[in-house]
């Protein structure tokens, strides 16, 4: 599944060496659904793989989508948006093991094929599992784990097998369906949230929630092959307890209240003095600054089509980090006076437009607009008087 983040850690053998085989009449084809993991962002989505089990020919084995070779480059092209996966192939019972031991639900669904349609599938993944043909292009949300998996089986069987998605609500954004499984990692949401823009605003079809795990292990539950259920049965493989998480005081919404507190409280004190205390204000949009330039290069500069349009850059702004460095220079810091008025004009029209805004802007950030808006202000009317 989609990593941003960021991505499995599961590495498989390959099936380049195996020979191809005849499955027997016993041969069972099925989805397997991995649940959650929420110690990791790249976890949190969940995972899919496809399964084929055939005991007459001692066969049990995971495919699976999610495999990647990490080396030095990973960090590299994942920055670049050019990721590359690889379809893995294991045995089943370690894959499924590695999931039930992070408390991660596995279920199983059995599909209804019969042995020339098992055969086929089988073909078609120990084709595509071999060496050249193993690596795909990797997307968060359009050519995942997941997606390749359904994909698979609409490549194999066209307009037989078809998708009753009725039962769906329409209308979920991207945004709105990864928020929901980072409510407990509030931090990788806002990371997510942060660095990627108006594309993540995307109106879906319920066909398309498929890029998540939970929504394609749905769509195969509600899918017909020929007329008939594609789900011959569903095996609950593991199912963990249900855990409470508390909210941690180290919450986005906690952390930047209490910095414009501190914000607050530090301008009291250099309004009353008339000076700006420049290591603050250095610091502050410094770090802004270097953030901005990080989403304008996402932006910009590499494949990650989803961090286009980036309206966080209406608060991270780029020039911060040049206008920091002129801080510093007492001779020169009265120059920014103009900028900063700028500056904090913004970002009320920010806060005003927050949630008019096309892109939805995470409500966390409100707290530290605020903070900038504040210290701008001050240094537009006290730069002068400090020079």
């Amino acid at each position: 599944m989609m990593k941003i983040a960021i991505v499995t850690i599961l590495l498989f053998t390959s099936l380049s060496a195996s020979a191809q085989v005849a499955l027997s009449d016993s041969a069972e084809v099925s989805i397997i659904t991995c649940g959650p993991y929420q110690e990791e962002v790249y976890s949190a989505f969940g995972h899919t793989a496809i399964r084929i089990y055939d005991p007459l020919n001692g066969m049990d084995l995971a495919f699976n989508y999610g495999t990647f070779v990490f080396n030095s480059a990973f960090y590299l092209n994942f920055l670049k948006g050019d990721l590359l996966y690889k379809l893995g192939v294991s045995s089943y019972a370690p894959f499924r093991d590695s999931y039930i031991s992070e408390e991660r639900f596995v279920h199983e669904q059995v599909l209804n094929f019969n042995r020339n349609q098992k055969q086929e599938i089988y073909n078609h993944l120990h084709k595509n599992a071999q060496p050249e043909n193993a690596t795909y292009r990797y997307d968060y949300f359009y050519n995942n784990c997941s997606i390749k998996v359904r994909d698979l089986f609409i490549e194999l069987f066209g307009q037989n097998l078809k998708f009753n998605n009725s039962y769906l609500k329409g209308g979920f954004t991207i945004r709105d369906l990864t928020r929901m499984y980072l409510q407990q990692q509030p931090w990788g949401e806002l990371g997510i949230e942060v660095c990627l823009g108006l594309p993540m605003d995307k109106q879906l079809s319920p066909f398309e929630y498929m890029f998540l795990p939970d929504y394609t292990e749905r769509g195969f539950d509600h899918a017909t092959l020929n007329g008939a259920p594609i789900v011959k049965r569903k095996n609950i493989v593991f199912e963990p307890d249900q855990k409470n998480s508390a909210i941690s005081i180290f919450h986005p919404a906690i952390v930047f209240f209490l910095f414009l507190v501190g914000v607050i409280f530090i301008s009291l004190k250099d309004w009353r003095w008339r000076k700006i205390t420049k290591w603050f204000d250095v610091s502050i949009f410094l770090i802004i600054g270097f953030i901005g330039l990080l989403l304008f290069a996402l932006w910009a500069f590499t494949a990650h089509e989803a961090a286009a349009k980036n309206f966080n850059l209406l608060w991270a702004i780029p020039f911060h980090v040049i206008a920091a460095l002129i801080l510093i220079s007492r001779k020169y810091a009265y120059t920014l006076a103009g900028y900063f008025k700028v500056v904090w004009i913004l970002s009320i029209i920010t806060l005003l437009l927050w949630f008019f805004i096309p892109q939805k802007l995470n409500v966390c950030l409100i707290p530290l607009v605020i903070a900038l808006g504040i210290r701008a202000f001050l240094i537009s009317r006290l730069l002068v008087k400090d020079r």
